[in-house]
């Protein structure tokens, strides 16, 4: 049998590799790389996993501002954390907001994908976003405040993935 991915598979059975990435940061930057490994991790037959925890949230956030019942804390995280994919910064060279202006302009002159764009092909391709709910406690984040079509779960959910992946990233 050959696998999509070219992989020549004789009298044993097909195990499909596993990837897994923890996206921690919110920078721009360092999301880009993720979800562009992440989808060729998709394309060479990989099942992957990105498992969202603490700033890397924030790229889950839907754009508009959703009301919700919440302490002064957690109002004032929501507040101050960027809200989705296109408000995030870069991890340098940020200049006050110029920095991923300069580079979304860039990746478009190029014909990159933009990041909202490298989050709906990981959708396309099946790969499983999951939202750290541990986090979201911390921070003060609802499910009605992020994307539609995550999964919720905590660490264990994340390191039963992980223990049996081939390939396994902090970002």
């Amino acid at each position: 049998m050959i696998t999509a991915a070219g992989n020549v598979v004789m009298n044993q059975e097909y195990v499909q590799p596993k990837t897994t990435i923890v996206l921690f940061s919110g920078e721009l930057d360092k999301a880009i790389a993720a979800f562009i490994i992440a989808n060729g991790a998709a394309a060479y037959d990989h099942e992957v996993t990105i498992f969202f925890t603490f700033w890397g949230l924030n790229m889950l956030r839907k754009d508009e501002l959703v009301r919700t019942k919440k302490g002064f804390l957690e109002k004032a995280f929501g507040w101050m954390m960027p809200r989705g994919p296109q408000k995030l910064a870069l991890s340098k060279m940020n200049f006050a907001g110029l920095g991923p202006q300069m580079i979304k302009h860039v990746m478009k002159k190029h014909n990159a994908l933009s990041l909202p764009q490298l989050i709906e092909l990981a959708r396309e391709q099946g790969i499983k976003l999951i939202a750290c709910t541990m986090t979201m406690d911390l921070l003060g984040l609802q499910q009605a405040e992020l994307i539609d079509g995550l999964e919720y779960a905590g660490v264990g959910a994340y390191l039963g993935e992980a223990s049996q992946g081939k390939v396994n990233l902090f970002i």
